[in-house]
């Protein structure tokens, strides 16, 4: 079974929150990673982008992230994909825990994911678009003018799990 990653927030005014992450200007997801053979935690942050590739020693397989523990020399990878069925957070989704990004880790585990990095939403009621949301304090706030009134996204929370 696949990990994946979370995230709950509460959206007021706004829908669509969504990772800017094309093959033209794609999101470099950031995590705190752990060895799993030697539990060492990585010294720094480590950024994943899904649309790199790297060939894995002694495989035919690829991945978007290879890693040597610099304690215990363990290699480990680590690929991420969208789910399938996932487009964006929406409103209607409030408060809700939803799976944003599939994780398939090998040799290490992320332990937190620190949203540095452009998202974008639009408008619950207007076709406003927002490309410069910034989720990295935990809450966001601007102004609609078209609908006159505040937007934000707040409570957000990120969970890495199984389940």
């Amino acid at each position: 079974m696949s990990t994946k990653l979370f995230l709950t927030a509460e959206l007021n005014n706004v829908t669509d929150l969504k990772a800017i992450d094309t093959v033209e200007s794609p999101f470099e997801y950031t995590f705190k990673i752990q060895c799993t053979k030697c539990r060492e935690i990585h010294s720094k942050n480590i950024s994943i982008n899904r649309f790199e590739k790297h060939e894995l020693e002694g495989s035919r397989g690829e991945a978007n992230f290879t890693n040597k523990c610099d304690f215990c020399s363990e290699t480990s990878n680590c690929s991420i994909s969208i789910p399938k069925k996932y487009e964006s957070y929406k409103i209607e989704q409030n408060k809700k825990r939803v799976a944003i990004l599939e994780i398939d880790a090998r040799g290490l585990e992320l332990v937190e994911f620190i949203p540095e990095g452009l998202f974008s939403c639009k408008g619950a009621e207007t076709s406003t678009v927002f490309e410069e949301v910034d989720l990295s304090e935990g809450e966001w706030y601007d102004y609609d003018d078209r609908a006159g009134e505040e937007v934000s996204i707040t409570e957000i929370s990120w969970d890495i799990s199984k389940k």
